[in-house]
């Protein structure tokens, strides 16, 4: 028996050094963390159980036979993280470069399996250099099963991706198909073809963080939702993150005990919006003084500036927070702020959390660029997500509500639950300098005409009575009960239920 249990500390403390100490030496000099040393940072002390320490790879070619390790290069199982139940994959570099072989797969997908099975997320923590070349097809095989799990788990499980090292080639497919990608500046990065490729297909000289680093994906094109400093605060900031999700959709969003009352005022709201319309604000700023705590996890703050999303609470539930931002491109909509907030509406109708929408919208961004580049589609992506949405859905309209952008921001017309108004906000077809130069356009020349004929209609739309009229405002509120009225209508609409016409998927503009 003791030679068995000699046996088994041997196995384990071989499968523990992963690619040995050299290799993980290596490792902390470039400023990254182990894979077990990230697993052990993101989840609860001691809640980690391992699954497959002692698998290894079976490739007997160019050599492979005589080089075995205990785990194969990647450390998966599941914890908790502040006590709720989460499967991990974590890659690890210091075996064969973290790269993906049959067996490496293998495990990766077992976790995938039963996190599906059980209703848990799946977080992959990334460091590798793609497909195991030694392994041919097998390594290519591995990744399209993986790939498949992706898809089969999408909309049932949450999938956060961290990428904490290479992804490069077919390997950041994995992660562009799960829900959030968060990076790590100047370790890590992301890319189809490397710098090399580039150079000598296009002739250009890049490195490696300016054509797929954390902060280019963060700032230029959108695949990662956050970059942050360095390994330990990508984790810890995971963490705070997943508390905010469902375990998968099955489930109502979590909810934790809240002291920030939900009759809370705030009357510096009363003066948020300027006296010229033109004048920008700060939209985060109401954000911050209406959600609980001020506690607001911002997706993509980098990108797409134009419109805000991210994760708060209300009355201790997570929700959703969809906001135009008046202080980039006037908040206009346009292609990369559509694709932005439409991606983050499925998202939260597919898991259950309410969505929040704050308005002050004057349009569609204008411009050959974002009509060549297909705005219409593009556009069109977020309102299909938010009219397809199923979830409770409260609308505010702080300022402009304009044209076609304010049937989009979840108004009435497209299922919004609850739309409230403030006495600040203009709903109208467009502007009313722009609207009565093109219904009295034959009055262009006469000033004095033209003047009256604007303060008429702005008498007449640019507020948000005309639209209360009707019905499509639920109410007109003062700013300061912004917070109590959201609250109340979130309590009110808990129980909702409305169902889509049966279909074997949507069709949405891709």
């Amino acid at each position: 028996m003791r030679d068995i249990i000699q046996q088994l500390d041997e196995k384990r403390a071989a499968a523990r050094v992963g690619g040995g100490q050299r290799r993980v030496s290596v490792q902390h000099g470039k400023g990254k963390l182990s894979a077990r040393e990230r697993v052990e940072l993101l989840f609860d002390e001691g809640s980690f159980e391992e699954w497959d320490m002692y698998v290894e790879h079976r490739c007997e070619d160019f050599g492979m036979g005589d080089q075995r390790v205990p785990g194969d290069g990647v450390v998966t199982g599941y914890g908790t993280i502040n006590g709720r139940p989460m499967f991990v994959f974590s890659q690890d570099f210091t075996v064969f470069g973290g790269s993906l072989s049959e067996s490496h797969a293998k495990k990766i997908l077992k976790v995938m399996e039963k996190a599906v099975q059980v209703g848990a997320p799946v977080i992959g923590l990334n460091d590798s250099g793609g497909a195991r070349i030694q392994e041919g097809v097998s390594s290519l095989a591995g990744y399209a099963d993986v790939f498949l799990q992706n898809v089969l788990a999408s909309g049932v499980v949450p999938q956060v991706s961290m990428v904490m090292g290479p992804c490069a080639g077919g390997a950041v497919y994995s992660p562009a198909m799960t829900d959030f990608i968060f990076m790590v500046k100047d370790t890590s990065y992301m890319f189809v073809t490397g710098p090399d490729v580039v150079k000598t297909v296009t002739h250009e000289n890049v490195s490696q963080e300016e054509l797929g680093g954390g902060l280019t994906h963060a700032s230029k094109s959108g695949v990662a939702d956050a970059a942050f400093a360095n390994d330990v605060e990508a984790l810890l900031q995971l963490r705070r993150f997943m508390d905010f999700l469902p375990l998968s959709n099955r489930e109502k969003p979590p909810a934790i005990p809240c002291s920030d009352s939900p009759e809370r005022e705030e009357m510096s709201l009363d003066t948020l919006i300027p006296d010229n319309p033109n004048t920008p604000y700060d939209m985060k700023e109401l954000i911050l003084k209406v959600v609980d705590e001020a506690d607001f996890f911002e997706i993509g703050s980098l990108w797409a500036g134009n419109i805000i999303i991210g994760l708060a609470r209300m009355e201790g539930q997570t929700v959703g927070i969809v906001a135009n931002q008046p202080m980039v491109l006037a908040g206009c909509l346009d292609i990369n702020s559509s694709r932005k907030a439409a991606r983050f509406v499925r998202f939260c109708d597919c898991f259950n959390i309410p969505i929040v929408t704050f308005v002050d919208v004057p349009g569609f961004l204008p411009g050959i660029d974002q009509e060549h580049n297909a705005i219409i589609k593009n556009g069109a992506k977020l309102l299909f997500a938010y009219a397809e949405a199923t979830v409770p859905k409260v609308t505010v309209i702080t300022r402009k509500a304009y044209g076609g952008a304010y049937d989009v921001m979840s108004s009435k017309h497209i299922r919004g639950d609850v739309n409230f108004a403030w006495p600040t906000a203009e709903i109208a077809v467009m502007g009313a300098k722009g609207a009565v130069e093109i219904i009295f356009r034959q009055d262009i020349g006469d000033h004095q005409k033209i003047t009256s004929r604007t303060k008429e209609y702005e008498k007449r739309f640019a507020n948000p009575f005309k639209a209360a009229n009707l019905g499509f405002i639920d109410d007109v509120i003062m700013p300061h009960g912004t917070r109590r009225r959201i609250c109340r209508s979130l309590s009110m609409l808990r129980s909702k239920e409305v169902k889509n016409p049966w279909k074997k998927h949507d069709n949405i503009p891709l």
